[in-house]
């Protein structure tokens, strides 16, 4: 008697299960634009920010050193620490310069939907700003950032995205605000893959803690009394590469292209991602 036997069906899964390691994170708005992807790592991060001549300062420009931290507790939920370093603020008209410590951003995160298979991420997360910084380079604002992350990959083409709003902890010196970012990538190589990059905040409840019609982007939030209504965008591109199959490193440059510019001409983003 012969009995025929059975076979499960192959399933290719290659692509599916490597699609997350094939992405990069992104480079540009470090501080808001949220990686979907639940990793732990540490992070060192260098920017040079020009300062627009449109500005209250005439130009001028800002330094900041920092380092970035993430944990993934598990497959799908992470603890993230987002902000902090020391500021150089160097305006070009007769401002004193000064230097201080950025505030501190703890958060947390979740992988709401992790589709392997549809190459699909979906990670909404909340980010606590605590106001320890030094008020003479325009820190010591508290709020809280409620966002959601979304990747969706096409192999070595990928898209991502990031939508998120500020709520100010005191309505008369901190702005209420929405961030908005947005990156795709194509993998060349492991050792280069080009991005460009959007990047933007929309002022939606004014402060009146200081009479500037244009509010600080990422890094500061003024407290502008004039810039209810305002939006200040930006555009980007450059590239990550994979040094290790733990490190990578990342470039980018970014351009201010609201009119008026605001606080923002351009700015040089490098940093470096050792995940574990």
């Amino acid at each position: 008697m012969l009995v025929a036997s059975q076979q499960l069906p192959m399933v290719s899964t290659a692509v599916a299960d490597d699609w997350k390691d094939e992405a990069i994170s992104p480079v540009t708005n470090p501080l808001f634009f949220e990686d979907p992807r639940i990793t732990s790592e540490i992070r060192p991060i260098f920017i040079q920010h020009s300062l627009a001549n449109t500005f209250a300062t005439k130009g001028g420009d800002v330094q900041v050193i920092a380092i970035q931290a993430r944990w993934a507790v598990t497959d799908r939920f992470a603890i993230i620490a987002t902000k902090d370093g020391y500021i150089f603020f160097n305006p070009k008209s007769g401002l004193s310069h000064h230097t201080g410590l950025a505030d501190i951003a703890l958060g947390v995160k979740y992988a709401l939907v992790d589709d392997k298979e549809d190459q699909f991420i979906l990670t909404p997360g909340l980010k606590i700003q605590v106001p320890t910084g030094n008020a003479r380079v325009f820190q010591a604002s508290g709020f809280e950032d409620i966002f959601v992350a979304a990747e969706k990959g096409f192999d070595n083409f990928h898209l991502t995205a990031n939508l998120g709003g500020l709520i100010g902890n005191n309505s008369d010196n901190v702005n209420s605000e929405i961030h908005f970012s947005a990156q795709a990538d194509y993998r060349y190589s492991k050792w280069f893959t080009p991005f460009v990059a959007a990047n933007g905040f929309y002022v939606a409840t004014a402060a009146t803690h200081i009479g500037l019609d244009t509010e600080g982007y990422d890094l500061i939030n003024f407290g502008a009394s004039k810039a209810s209504g305002k939006t200040e965008a930006q555009l980007g591109l450059g590239f990550r590469s994979e040094l290790t199959k733990s490190l990578s490193f990342g470039f980018a440059w970014e351009k201010g292209i609201s009119s008026p510019k605001g606080i923002f001409d351009d700015r040089y983003t490098v940093d470096l991602i050792w995940r574990f």
